[in-house]
């Protein structure tokens, strides 16, 4: 698949994956469908679920570390800034041949466009806050946010999922 297509896809999943209200029990939900997840895959994640007023959920599964929490800080932070996908605003980058400096020198330290963020819309309010992942290779972790957000949204990936 072309950058162009995960791209349209990415937006797709955006536009998509959109809650009606998000409060503490909903990211609690999110949070134990990616657990599960992980958990099944045995996968050495971390999951962190925040919104821009507090953090509501946070796990590692066996075999993260900490380098994983600050990777999911790093993703939430490019999601925070730009209201994309971290996965998403790193293929666009790519794409158009730019790096973080180029888009207002952003340090790597604190910005990671890598995959495993992706923003929490709630329409009427916009982008409240993120859940991201960290552990796998960067389209996985994109992947499995993806997937627990659509099970936990009722809406069927066919279509929107990343080949």
């Amino acid at each position: 698949m072309s950058l162009d297509d995960d791209l349209a896809r990415i937006a797709s999943q955006e536009s998509r994956l959109r809650f009606d209200a998000f409060d503490a029990d909903t990211a609690w939900a999110l949070a134990l469908a990616l657990r599960e997840d992980g958990l099944a895959r045995k996968a050495p994640i971390v999951a962190v679920i925040d919104t821009w007023a507090m953090r509501l959920a946070a796990f590692a599964l066996p075999g993260a570390t900490q380098d994983n929490f600050d990777w999911a800080r790093r993703k939430i932070n490019v999601v925070r800034r730009f209201q994309r996908s971290s996965y998403a605003m790193g293929l666009q980058l790519a794409r158009d041949g730019k790096t973080l400096a180029d888009r207002g020198a952003l340090p790597e330290r604190d910005y990671a466009v890598h995959g495993g963020a992706f923003p929490i819309f709630v329409r009427g309010a916009g982008c409240i806050g993120a859940v991201a992942v960290s552990g796998l290779p960067q389209r996985e972790d994109h992947a499995l946010v993806v997937a627990a957000l659509a099970r936990g949204l009722g809406q069927e990936l066919a279509g929107i999922a990343l080949d």
